[in-house]
């Protein structure tokens, strides 16, 4: 059995949806706890932090030397705040 979604653009099968949930339930916490209130710069798993620093130049510029050419730049915030909701809703 194949389950498949519908979209505009055409149809996914089920494996979109699988990396989209392991996606989505990502654990960040480790890197919160160790780089709170830093820039980092991540491997594209989003999980490997290549480089840190208090600006995302410094971030960047850290994963560049290291030989990531597009690293994904994200900041930690300085302290978790929970979000209870949905975006889409108006």
């Amino acid at each position: 059995m194949s389950l498949t979604f519908g979209f505009s653009s055409g149809i996914l099968d089920h494996r979109w949806f699988i990396n989209y949930c392991a996606f989505m339930s990502m654990d960040w916490t480790k890197l919160y706890k160790k780089y709170r209130g830093q820039w980092v710069a991540l491997k594209a798993d989003e999980r490997t932090v290549v480089s840190s620093g208090k600006t995302a130049k410094e971030a960047w510029s850290g994963a560049q030397k290291k030989g990531l050419k597009n690293p994904i730049l994200t900041r930690m915030p300085d302290r978790l705040v929970p979000y209870v909701g949905a975006g889409w809703l108006n």
